[in-house]
């Protein structure tokens, strides 16, 4: 199994979620407003009157293939709208009790 935590630009949370469904990727919890900066380049979303952009997040669980197939369809989605911001870590963990 595998964990993800993806962050992006709430503009993208809706079409993220769809890919999740289509993939049937079901179990995530997420977080529709949540501030940010990211560590190379793009503005600050912090919700505030200089920047008032904010972040969606989404930590979610899965078997391989499905984690896999949602990566590549999280990053045709970060590479089609590169100035809005979207990024994905994922790591192995173990089982669910």
């Amino acid at each position: 199994m595998k964990a993800i935590f993806l962050a992006c630009n709430q503009a993208l949370y809706d079409e993220v979620l769809q890919k999740m469904k289509e993939i049937g990727l079901r179990g995530y919890t997420s977080w529709e407003e949540v501030a940010g900066c990211g560590m190379n380049d793009g503005e600050p979303h912090l919700g505030d009157y200089v920047w008032p952009t904010m972040n969606s997040a989404i930590f979610a669980v899965g078997e391989e293939p499905k984690v896999s197939e949602f990566l590549q369809a999280v990053r045709a989605i970060d590479e089609a709208n590169p100035q809005l911001g979207l990024r994905a870590f994922w790591w192995e963990i173990g089982g669910t009790i």
